[in-house]
């Protein structure tokens, strides 16, 4: 029986690369996908993005249940959080979906082969050989797969800080998803995304929070005043916050958990707490998977690529958390796999354009952002214009009870070009899909400003958001 030679061979089964094994089997192409884990899905949906989203939506529920007699629901009592019930329910969302991708694979004629996938070397008359090791019980038996191009797609590990390691009481987005009830008080240490989502899970269902950050302010890659407004809620809600940190020791203690720091005045403090959550950013998982066999030279792990995703080693590309230079999200690995699996077919790609990939963090209140902060844009030498509208001057907003943050648009004074777009509060995470859309067709202010928004919606504040910048927003 001859030997199948695939098309690609895609390793790793997170966003980056089932996205890509799909769009190959929609290209038509012989497409293998190898993956470690039991199920598909990767990080993003096993034990990130998708369980913690399903987390925030049962706080979000929790918060409003606590303020229900000021929307004239009477009768309630005090709404009691049933943990077990709350992680069954996230569990359920995270089957549901693995089952759906397991569906998409058969749809789509792909292969899915279990097992730690790894590169032996470069092509041999066009073909290129990946050792596939079974995990778990079976785990050191070895097969091969043998295809035209292969996608590396492996992801990434939570970064841990030297000299720290996990357990029941010291967690990274893995633990902390699975802990057996509520703890009474959590120090997150890191302020990104994910730190500061876990805090706002946590306050919502009634922890005592501290955050840890080493960077002057929460949120740091955001707008400096997205930052601000952050800081100003989260204070609100009982949040205590600590930036300019720097973290010296995490000890046990007979009933949880000290950590000690340098605050940004030079002094030492200690935080005690039941848990601590160590969210200090995502390592590429880039070791084991012979790239020391190809002419790949990683820098800190991380794979350099051309535009179409495209390594130094012909018929091999990276997508996802491990490509230098872009940002470890899930929609900006789904994207880079079409991009890589086109241009394997043979089929129109446009290249990812690192300025028109969106952020999103699902804290209350949610961030959504795209482009130049108003810093970056002075650093680049534009001449720029700012825009600023608060959502306290749209009217859904004040009938969902969050009128709080807004909507900032930096634009290039000369062609009013919208260089970036950030906004901090109601479903920004939604809202900034219109900016993305806006940048990528290359719309200018003025465009935006006749493109007529449905009322009353949170979305309307987005066109007064753009007038602002001429000074014509008409709800503030």
């Amino acid at each position: 029986m001859a030997e199948t030679i695939y098309d690609v061979a895609i390793i790793g089964g997170g966003p980056a690369g089932y996205t890509a094994a799909i769009r190959a089997g929609q290209y038509g192409l012989k497409t293998a996908l190898i993956e470690k884990d039991a199920a598909l899905g990767g990080t993003c949906l096993l034990v990130g993005c998708i369980p913690t989203k399903a987390l925030l939506f049962n706080a979000e529920i929790y918060d409003h249940l606590k303020h229900a007699k000021e929307y004239g629901l009477d009768g309630l009592g005090d709404a009691q959080l049933n943990w077990k019930t709350i992680l069954d329910r996230k569990n359920s969302v995270v089957t549901r979906h693995t089952k759906g991708l397991d569906f998409l694979m058969r749809k789509n004629k792909v292969t899915v082969v279990p097992g730690w996938g790894k590169l032996t070397g470069p092509a041999k008359d066009g073909i290129h050989t990946v050792d596939v090791v079974a995990e778990g019980s079976a785990k050191g038996k070895a097969a091969t797969v043998k295809a035209k191009n292969v996608i590396i797609a492996t992801g990434s590990n939570a970064r841990m800080l030297p000299g720290i390691e996990t357990s029941d009481r010291v967690l990274s987005n893995i633990e902390i998803l699975s802990m057996p009830s509520i703890p009474k008080s959590l120090v997150v240490i890191g302020a990104g995304a994910v730190g500061v989502e876990f805090a706002s899970i946590f306050k919502s269902f009634g922890a005592d929070i501290s955050i840890v950050e080493y960077l002057p302010r929460l949120v740091p890659a955001e707008d400096e005043e997205v930052s601000k407004e952050l800081t100003r809620q989260f204070k609100k809600r009982g949040i205590d916050i600590n930036t300019g940190a720097k973290v010296e020791k995490v000890e046990n203690t007979k009933d949880g958990v000290k950590v000690t720091f340098t605050d940004s005045n030079g002094k030492q403090v200690v935080k005690e707490a039941e848990k601590v959550l160590v969210a200090v950013g995502r390592a590429p998982r880039t070791e084991g998977i012979g790239l020391e066999k190809t002419s790949i030279k990683p820098d800190r792990g991380f794979i350099s690529t051309d535009e179409y995703m495209q390594t130094t080693e012909p018929g091999v590309y990276a997508i996802g958390d491990i490509v230098a230079g872009f940002p470890q999200l899930a929609h900006s690995g789904a994207m880079a796999g079409m991009v890589a699996a086109a241009r394997i077919a043979g089929k129109y790609a446009r290249p990812i354009k690192r300025e028109r990939i969106p952020g999103c963090t699902y804290t209350e209140p949610q961030i959504g952002s795209v482009g130049l902060t108003e810093a970056k844009a002075k650093e680049k030498g534009y001449d720029i214009k700012v825009g600023k509208f608060p959502f306290v001057g749209n009217s859904k907003a004040t009938i969902l009870d969050a009128h709080d943050g807004f909507i900032k648009v930096v634009a290039d004074a000369k062609y009013g070009e919208i260089l970036g777009v950030h906004i901090i509060g109601p479903q920004a995470t939604e809202l900034i899909s219109e900016a993305v859309t806006a940048m990528e067709l290359e719309a200018t202010v003025e465009d935006m400003l006749w493109i007529v928004h449905a009322h009353p919606t949170l979305y309307e504040a987005m066109l007064d958001g753009f007038a602002s910048v001429e000074g014509l927003a008409i709800n503030v």
